[in-house]
């Protein structure tokens, strides 16, 4: 079992950045496939970003992609998401899961086994 720790979360001004970081204990992180999920009030909770145990292949949302870039750094045991260029669309809590299915990278939400508390990102126009 993994615990998960969101850390980085804020208030920025559109065009601003954020570094999100997720800290894992109680296992090895290298073990996992990672994903960052984000909920927006009334929204469904949707996959931002994920990246493969291994490094080596990663997925973004459309709606990021260009702007938002994960990397793992399983030394530290930690998972960053860096946001840049955010938008005022970007506002919400962000979660980090951990997926014990190594094979294929998954983007669904119950498909992921360990979960986050969550940190607030806010983009104010």
């Amino acid at each position: 079992q993994v615990q998960l720790v969101e850390s980085g979360g804020g208030l920025v001004q559109a065009g601003d950045s954020l570094r999100l970081s997720c800290a894992a204990s109680g296992r090895t992180f290298s073990t996992y496939n990672v994903a960052w999920f984000r909920q927006a009030p009334g929204k469904e909770r949707e996959c931002a970003a994920a990246i493969k145990w291994s490094g080596g292949y990663t997925y973004y949302a459309d709606s990021v992609k260009g702007r938002f870039t994960i990397s793992r750094d399983d030394a530290k045991n930690t998972v960053y998401l860096q946001m840049d260029n955010l938008k005022p669309e970007d506002t919400a809590v962000y979660y980090c899961a951990a997926d014990k299915f190594l094979l294929r990278l998954r983007v669904g939400r119950s498909e992921y086994d360990y979960w986050g508390q969550g940190t607030q990102v806010t983009v104010s126009s």
